[in-house]
């Protein structure tokens, strides 16, 4: 039996014992138990099982177990509508995953050190507090864009922790940290972020506790490997974390990535933050997102 089909069994197992607990007397649908960690899906993910209406997913997430969820958009929503997802959430009490502030693939922005370049990331810090402000969200997710091939690399980290600085001033006052996302040089070539120790060093040189990394584990798999000993060295500046397996970016159990593993690790050390589910499915339509819950019900049934 291949390492798919022995998966695909244990999560059949896994379904068929599934704990369930009652309703609540508010009318709620019966839901399965919560999971033991922070998954977070995308909004958008589960639209064939629960519709279109973001609130609707929310409240089937909610109800299959998940205790977080994602929108890296967030800052293009309206106002009432990130109050409202507020409290959908408090309601739930569910947590909010890191919403995108600034990811520029296309320019030598923050290893540069200039008055444009400080006042464009201003503003946008401002606009992120205001964000984070309506929709209670606690994380704001940057990358710090392209590499400049005409400058030296030290100087370049140095301009960016500057920078990372001049941010500290908007959002610590607020309450609001940044994490900072390294990106795979296959997917993404020429980013200047791309590896955990790089990331650690830079939140270390910034010396600010609303400075840390989101741990991007599908892009780290294919820069370094090493996942685990590199969550360990990181940790104290590790604030959340990206899910996806490689190859293929699914859910996983269809790739390379021990996430069962993974997970209980993550468990073990006392991990509180959220891991955000970004990636796709590896099927189509309503299997594929029941596929999607059940991998993580199999690789979240760890014994501790």
């Amino acid at each position: 039996m291949n390492r798919r089909n022995f998966v695909a069994a244990g999560i059949a197992a896994a379904a068929a014992v599934k704990t369930v607990y009652a309703a609540q007397n508010d009318g709620a649908s019966a839901a399965v138990k919560p999971f033991k960690l922070k998954y977070a899906p995308s909004l958008g993910v589960f639209k064939n099982l629960a519709g279109e209406d973001d609130f609707d997913q929310i409240q089937f997430m909610h109800d299959q177990g998940f205790t977080a969820v994602f929108e890296n958009g967030l800052m293009k929503w309206p106002a009432d509508k990130q109050e409202k997802l507020a409290k959908t959430l408090a309601d739930r009490k569910m947590d909010l995953g890191p919403f995108v502030v600034y990811a520029d693939f296309s320019k030598t922005s923050m290893v540069l050190q200039s008055q444009s370049i400080k006042e464009m990331l201003i503003e946008k810090m401002k606009e992120a507090v205001e964000t984070a402000k309506c929709t209670g969200c606690k994380w704001a997710l940057l990358v710090p864009g392209r590499y400049d091939l005409s400058l030296a690399w030290d100087y370049q980290t140095a301009n960016v922790v500057d920078n990372l600085r001049y941010c500290m001033d908007i959002c610590q006052p607020a309450g609001l940290t940044l994490v900072l996302e390294p990106l795979n040089p296959v997917n993404h070539p020429g980013l200047f972020l791309t590896k955990i120790p790089q990331a650690y060093q830079i939140c270390r040189a910034v010396n600010n506790p609303c400075c840390k990394i989101i741990n991007d584990l599908y892009h780290q798999q294919i820069t370094e490997g090493n996942l685990i000993p590199n969550i360990d060295q990181a940790y104290s500046e590790i604030a959340a974390l990206h899910i996806g397996d490689n190859p293929g970016r699914k859910e996983p159990t269809t790739g390379e990535i021990n996430y069962r593993n993974i997970f209980k690790h993550l468990y073990k050390k006392g991990y509180q933050g959220v891991l955000c589910l970004e990636h796709g499915l590896s099927k189509s339509g309503k299997e594929g997102e029941q596929a999607f819950i059940d991998a993580y019900r199999w690789c979240d049934d760890f014994a501790v």
